[in-house]
C-alpha cells in the first residue's frame, strides 16, 4: 500500500486567489493526494501568495518563513509556493529563500500534482505556464461556509491602470464560456449555496473578448432563475455601466442593491495620468443615477491616496468628493510605487505622507459609515446569519450592506434558536464600532 501524502493549502488573498487555491485543492483529492486541516504534519504545504502590494507581499514573505521555521523543526518536509508572489518574483524567491521546494506562477495551477510529486522526489519544480491561456475549467473543494460560494467569471485584466500590476500578473482579459459559467452555477444552487458572490477582476466587461458584447446583464438574469436568495456583484468598473446592465441590477430582486465599483480617486488630471476612463463629473453623474434608480444603494468603492500628481489641493478635492457623492463603504490605500509600472516612474509624495492622507481620509470616511449607520436605526433589514457569537453572546450576520470579509458585522439578539446560514429579519438598534447591532424579529413585527 502507498504511503499517505498530506498536503495543505494556505490562501493569501483576494477571493479570484481562493478559487485557484480550491481548484489546486479539488486536483489534488482526485489524485488520491490527503488535504490536511494544517501545514504542521503535512507532507507538502502550498503557499498561494498575492503579490499585488506592500501589505500582500509582507503577509505571503512571513507565510513562507512560518512554513520555513516548521520545516526546520521537521514538522513539515516541502514547500510549494504558487499564484502572484511567484509569478512577479521567481527569481528573488529561488535566490533568497531556499527553504522554498518549488514555484508555480498563476498559469500554471492545473499543475500542481505533478508538482507535489516533483518536490517530494527532491526535485525542484518551476512552472510558469502562459498566463493569456484561456481560463481552465477545473473543479474546485469550496472552502467557505456551506451557504456562500464565489463564482469567478473572467481572469486577467485589460484596463493597464498605470500603477497596477495585475495584467502583468494574470494576464489579458479572458471571460469564461457562457455554458462554463452556467455549469457551475447550477451546480452551486444545487449544492444549497445561498448567496453567490460573482466576481473578476472586473465583471462588467464580461463577454466583451469571446462573445464581443457584454453579457454581464444576461448573466445576471440566469442566476436569478437559480435557487440563490442572493446575488452579490465583485467589482463592476465605472465606465462599462449602461442602461441594460442597471435595469438588471434594479429588477431582480435577488440582486443585491450593493455595487462595488473602484474609483482609486477622483481629480481628473489623476484619473488621465493613471490611465483611468472617466472624470469627476462623469462619476458624480454616474453616482447620483445608480441611486436614483436603485433604491437602498449602497456604495464601496476603493481609493489610494499619495498617487502621481497629487497635493495638497488634489487631496482636499478627494475628500470633498467623497462628502458630496457619500459612499458608504469605502477600503483606503497609501500608493506604493510597483515595479514595473508607468506610474512607478513618476514623481509622487512619499510613502509617510501617502500614508498621512489615507488616515485623514479614513476619518472622512468613518464619518460617513456613522451617519449611514445611524440612518439604519429602527430600519428592518434581512440578515444572513453567520452563527453564534461567543464574545458578544448573540448571533453575528451580514445584510445585504456587508459583503463577506470585506465589510463589518451584524450582531443580534434572537429568542429562539438560529442556524448558520438562515435569513432572519433584524431590527437594528444601534451600532458599536462602526457595526450593527440589533434583535431578531418576527416577519410582520
Amino acid at each position: 500500500m502507498s504511503k499517505e501524502i498530506k498536503v495543505a493549502f494556505l490562501s493569501l488573498g483576494c477571493a479570484k486567489n481562493l478559487v485557484n487555491t480550491e481548484q489546486m485543492m479539488a486536483l489534488c483529492r482526485d489524485a488520491g493526494l490527503t488535504l490536511a486541516d494544517a501545514p504542521e504534519g503535512a507532507d507538502v504545504a502550498v503557499i498561494n501568495t498575492c503579490g499585488f502590494i506592500d501589505s500582500a507581499k509582507e503577509e505571503a514573505i512571513d507565510n513562507i518563513l512560518a512554513m520555513g521555521e516548521l520545516k526546520k523543526r521537521g514538522r513539515l518536509k516541502k514547500i510549494l509556493v504558487t499564484g502572484c508572489l511567484s509569478q512577479r518574483y521567481k527569481d528573488e524567491i529561488t535566490e533568497s529563500m531556499p527553504e522554498v521546494d518549488g514555484l508555480l506562477g498563476t498559469g500554471s495551477y492545473s499543475e500542481i500534482v505533478s508538482a507535489v510529486n516533483e518536490v517530494l522526489a527532491d526535485e525542484k519544480p518551476r512552472r510558469f505556464g502562459n498566463i493569456h491561456a484561456p481560463v481552465e475549467e477545473l473543479d474546485r473543494v469550496i472552502t467557505t461556509p456551506s451557504y456562500t460560494a464565489y463564482l469567478r467569471i473572467a481572469e486577467g485584466c485589460d484596463n493597464h491602470c498605470a500603477f497596477c500590476v495585475i495584467p502583468s500578473l494574470r494576464g489579458k482579459y479572458r471571460s469564461r464560456r457562457w455554458e462554463n459559467v452556467l455549469a457551475e452555477a447550477k451546480k452551486l444552487s444545487g449544492m444549497g449555496v445561498k448567496e453567490v458572490i460573482v466576481i473578476a477582476q472586473d465583471i462588467t466587461r464580461y463577454g466583451t473578448d469571446n462573445y464581443g458584447k457584454r453579457r454581464l446583464p444576461e448573466l445576471i438574469h440566469e442566476l436569478c432563475k437559480l435557487d440563490f436568495h442572493w446575488v452579490r456583484l465583485h467589482y463592476l468598473y465605472p465606465d462599462e455601466f449602461d442602461d441594460e446592465l442597471i435595469d438588471a441590477i434594479a429588477s431582480e430582486p435577488k440582486v443585491l442593491k450593493y455595487l462595488d465599483i473602484p474609483i482609486q480617486h477622483c481629480n481628473d488630471k489623476i484619473l488621465r495620468a493613471m490611465n483611468r476612463r472617466g472624470n469627476k463629473e462623469y462619476l458624480t453623474k454616474l453616482f447620483a443615477g445608480l441611486r436614483g434608480r436603485i433604491p437602498g444603494l449602497v456604495l464601496r468603492t476603493s481609493i489610494i491616496t499619495g498617487l502621481p500628481y497629487e497635493g495638497e489641493a488634489e487631496f482636499d478635492e478627494l475628500c470633498d468628493f467623497l462628502r458630496e457623492v457619500r459612499i458608504e463603504r469605502a477600503g483606503v490605500f497609501p500608493y506604493s510605487p510597483e515595479d514595473g509600472t508607468p506610474a512607478a516612474r513618476m514623481e509622487h509624495v512619499d510613502e509617510e505622507e501617502a500614508r498621512r492622507r489615507a488616515e485623514l481620509l479614513v476619518d472622512v470616511q468613518s464619518r460617513i459609515m456613522d451617519e449611514y449607520n445611524e440612518s439604519m436605526l429602527g430600519e428592518v433589514v434581512e440578515v444572513l446569519c453567520e452563527g453564534f457569537d461567543a464574545a458578544s453572546m448573540g448571533y453575528i450576520g451580514r445584510s445585504y450592506a456587508e459583503s463577506v470579509d470585506i465589510d463589518g458585522k451584524i450582531y443580534f439578539s434572537s429568542e429562539r434558536d438560529l442556524s448558520a446560514g438562515e435569513f432572519v429579519n433584524v431590527r437594528v438598534t444601534g451600532a458599536m464600532d462602526g457595526e450593527l447591532t440589533g434583535e431578531a424579529v418576527e416577519t410582520g413585527e
